[in-house]
């Protein structure tokens, strides 16, 4: 059982006399974690990392997995050093990316690997559950976008190569979900999360067993989806032990995005870009937008805090200039790849971020060549060139979904607010401002670990709403402005 209620244990640390409450935000993205320490003072939140550490995808026999207990060791030292310091914290949050998971035996142990979500096992399945469920009834249904590496095409080919695994699974967790099981011994599926599988109805919030049974997949191993700010509950007890206290593990918008949009300061009236890995744009709604122009155009409704949801689109994002850095051996950083771009304002050409082909590449800077070749552009070679046809391209792609979007709201947005780690280059903030011609907003930086945290500090009662949440934000972090040029 998950218990609902909460102690209100207060943290403190020892370099002072007041009593201050503290708590801890785990944001593992696709290729770092960090624990970020987080309190209020003074009416403002106040953040401070504590740990940080790789994460990457590796090759586990044929499928590309990630090393989900080096994760969960790595949260363990970080709140070893957090502790280390004298603080105490009185609460717990994970959030990770969304879709990927784990399955668990009837003895609660792992049946799969952690596969991850641009291993090519889903190749094909999406156009193999469309002959069972029509690609308009399950959007209807579910409100969410359609991406070859959705759950339910992971879990549909498990049905397809290994269908033993399936019958033998007794527990369905995502990657946040299985990280709060091996702290609290408790098997949660998280709300924000959970939408992003394909797999829950958007209107009732629950699973969606007439999917489910459709397409073959028992519907015993789902547990009970719950929303942000319930508390799992305590660490186990040989964490306890081993710790030498004991905090509440509080549920976040597990999905990083989820977590993201939190810390948007203001969301009425403007777009968000949450700039990562991936890029995620949309708007803030009160309610799925299910219609026939909504999935042309592949927008998505998954849940949000308060039960919002995210109405966007997913876009390809910085992992692409992150691995061209990556095929240039790392010799030039992002700032020296952002001024190369600068150098070389002459050179126009463009890719559809989007192509399947830049999903995990052998070489991103050859397939971005190859692409230009085929649509008989201008083809990048030297490192200013390569760059400054991933940020033109990216900046071009926010263009045509802020297009999408106002089309189908039939209104115009005026602002363009991007939050997270991409929100610090600038070159590329200035062309989103100068192809769409609208004001940009730039920041907070760290957006997923203030949303992580706010929606903590809200379930310990140091924060009243998500409303009050966004006035303290607005406060507490730098927000630049970009204007057309």
């Amino acid at each position: 059982m998950v218990d609902f209620s909460l102690r209100y244990k207060k943290a403190f640390t020892i370099r002072g006399d007041n009593v201050t409450t503290y708590s801890l935000a785990v944001d593992i993205g696709a290729s770092s974690g960090r624990l970020i320490l987080g309190h209020m003072e003074k009416n403002q939140m106040k953040l401070r990392e504590v740990h940080r550490f790789k994460n990457k995808i590796v090759q586990k026999g044929e499928h590309f997995c990630w090393e989900v207990d080096l994760l969960f060791s790595e949260i363990k030292t970080g709140i070893k050093k957090c502790l280390a310091e004298g603080i105490k914290p009185s609460s717990i949050g994970i959030d990770t990316w969304a879709v990927d998971f784990v399955l668990l035996d009837e003895n609660d142990k792992l049946l799969t690997d952690a596969v991850a979500y641009r291993d090519s096992r889903t190749d094909g399945m999406m156009e193999k559950v469309f002959q069972t469920i029509m690609k308009e009834r399950l959007y209807l249904e579910t409100g969410i976008q359609f991406q070859k590496f959705n759950t339910i095409y992971q879990l549909y080919s498990l049905k397809e190569t290994q269908p033993e695994v399936l019958e033998k699974a007794k527990t369905f967790l995502m990657i946040p979900d299985y990280l709060n099981y091996l702290l609290t011994g408790k098997k949660v599926n998280e709300y924000t999360n959970a939408t992003s599988t394909q797999l829950v109805s958007a209107f009732t919030k629950k699973w969606d067993h007439d999917i489910l049974t459709k397409l073959g997949i028992q519907t015993e191993m789902f547990q009970d989806i719950h929303p942000p700010q319930t508390v799992v509950g305590s660490l186990r007890e040989e964490l306890v032990a081993e710790f030498g206290c004991d905090m509440d593990v509080v549920l976040p918008a597990t999905h990083d995005t989820g977590s993201a949009v939190v810390a948007v300061p203001a969301l009425d009236e403007t777009i968000y870009i949450s700039s990562g890995t991936w890029s995620l744009i949309g708007v803030e709604n009160h309610f799925p937008i299910c219609v026939t122009k909504a999935l042309d155009y592949n927008f998505t409704n998954e849940g949000g805090v308060d039960y919002r949801y995210r109405f966007l689109k997913n876009i390809m994002g910085l992992w692409m200039i992150q691995e061209v850095k990556r095929n240039y051996n790392d010799k030039y950083s992002f700032a020296e790849l952002v001024d190369l771009s600068r150098d070389v304002q002459e050179f126009k050409a463009t890719v559809n971020v989007d192509d399947e082909r830049f999903l995990l590449p052998e070489n991103m800077i050859s397939a971005i060549q190859d692409y230009c070749r085929e649509t008989h552009q201008q083809v990048p070679i030297t490192p200013g060139e390569v760059a400054k046809c991933v940020f033109d391209s990216l900046a071009v792609s926010y263009q045509q979904a802020v297009h999408e979007i106002e089309d189908i709201f039939e209104r115009e947005f005026k602002t363009i607010h991007v939050i997270g780690g991409g929100c610090q280059n600038e070159l590329l903030n200035q062309l989103i401002a100068n192809v769409t011609q609208k004001e940009v907003f730039a920041g907070p930086v760290e957006a997923t670990a203030i949303g992580n945290l706010a929606v903590q500090l809200m379930t310990l009662g140091e924060i009243e709403s998500i409303h009050e949440a966004r006035s303290i934000i607005k406060q507490s972090f730098e927000v630049r402005t970009y204007t057309s040029k």
